[in-house]
């Protein structure tokens, strides 16, 4: 999470630097405008290339905002900038890469299109090739361009890639379609549309008590398959790792629904699930300008250092890995984890170990249900 500063009670908006949602003609209308004045630039009487001005996306320039009612914080970035430049050899590539993807953005609302960002990769693949390399490039590039026009990946016609699935007590029905119960889509569930538009309009009914966060796909087909949400009434979700921003938007959409359900996490115990649940609760540095507003507040449920102590023989735990160990010292500088989350982190460390869930299995397979039920019953996660 890198270095967290100026932790405050609150932060107002403005120094909250954020990404608008527009529609596609204003965003045209914002690109138009860059165009223009780079041509003026050039055609001035002492002709320049002027800098792309944009936000800053690393940890200095990172801030915390804590709720004064409700105790919820997340990440987001301030006013904070740095430039990409034609003139500086270690930034001119990634200057031209902005405007290539700008054009290609633009190309796109024109024909009112949306595309996946592996869709751009291979289409900027083709046409600049000494430019473009890597997917890793591209999406970079993207936040590049958020950050300079200040509008959302999806304003600029970049369709999230959805990997997530949702199961559980939950009817969902997209407009002039059939009503969708999520308890019937057996263990792979109901697979997420990365069209937010598409999920901003979804109706959603529900008799849950609880929103489960699953970190593992396989943890989650094990729990549809077992159908857990007939014991614990509950709508599970998963992202199936690293949370992609169409499982954080129908999170949050969710949160916004039934605000009185709880959101419980399910993940490993080793820092990278921290981190994955860390990333669903707080937002992410790399996406300040948009991740905030996806943001919930998800209680961590297990695996926790008591489960470890408790349920997990020793034979189940394994070495933590050299990443393992990059994250947790990442986690332990963070200024908005919580104290007994970071003892949980130094726990790890000092043992040297790491538990994953399917760890529970040495107690049957059918035991995760009853650990879930278990946990809640505790209120172990508050």
């Amino acid at each position: 999470m890198g270095e967290l500063c100026r932790s405050t009670i609150f932060f107002s908006d403005q120094h909250l630097c954020y990404a608008d949602i527009l529609p596609p003609s204003q965003v045209r209308g914002r690109i138009e405008v860059a165009v223009l004045n780079f041509l003026k630039a050039l055609s001035s009487n002492s002709p320049s290339i002027s800098d792309l001005s944009l936000i800053s996306r690393n940890s200095s320039n990172s801030r915390v905002s804590r709720g004064l009612l409700t105790g919820d914080s997340w990440i987001f970035l301030s006013h904070s900038f740095c430039t990409r430049s034609l003139t500086r050899e270690n930034s001119s590539k990634s200057f031209i890469r902005v405007w290539k993807v700008m054009e290609m953005c633009y190309q796109i609302l024109v024909q009112e299109k949306r595309v996946t960002q592996r869709e751009l990769y291979y289409k900027l693949l083709c046409d600049s090739p000494d430019y473009f390399t890597s997917q890793l490039q591209v999406n970079r590039t993207i936040q590049d361009l958020v950050a300079l026009l200040r509008c959302s990946r999806y304003s600029l016609g970049i369709m999230a890639s959805s990997r997530g699935a949702i199961a559980g007590r939950l009817l969902l029905q997209e407009p002039n379609k059939e009503v969708v119960d999520c308890s019937t889509c057996g263990s792979s569930g109901y697979a997420i549309s990365g069209d937010l538009e598409l999920l901003e309009k979804l109706a959603m009914e529900t008799d849950a008590r609880y929103i489960i966060v699953v970190e593992k796909h396989a943890i989650f087909q094990r729990l549809a398959e077992d159908r857990v949400f007939n014991q614990i009434p509950c709508i599970l979700i998963t992202a199936k790792g690293f949370p992609d921003i169409a499982t954080r938007f129908l999170l949050h959409r969710m949160c916004r629904t039934f605000p009185n359900l709880p959101v419980l996490g399910l993940v490993d115990w080793n820092p990278a699930g921290l981190a994955i649940l860390c990333t669903f609760k707080f937002g992410s540095i790399g996406m300040g300008l948009e991740a905030y507003r996806y943001a919930c507040n998800v209680k961590w449920l297990g695996l926790r250092k008591d489960d470890i102590d408790q349920l997990v023989p020793e034979e189940s735990l394994v070495p933590l890995k050299p990443r393992d160990l990059q994250i947790a010292k990442s986690l332990m500088s963070s200024e908005i984890l919580q104290d007994s989350y970071k003892e949980e982190v130094a726990a790890m460390v000092q043992s040297g170990r790491r538990a994953d869930i399917e760890a529970l299995y040495c107690h049957g397979y059918d035991y995760l249900g009853k650990f879930l039920a278990t946990k809640i019953v505790q209120a172990s996660y508050l």
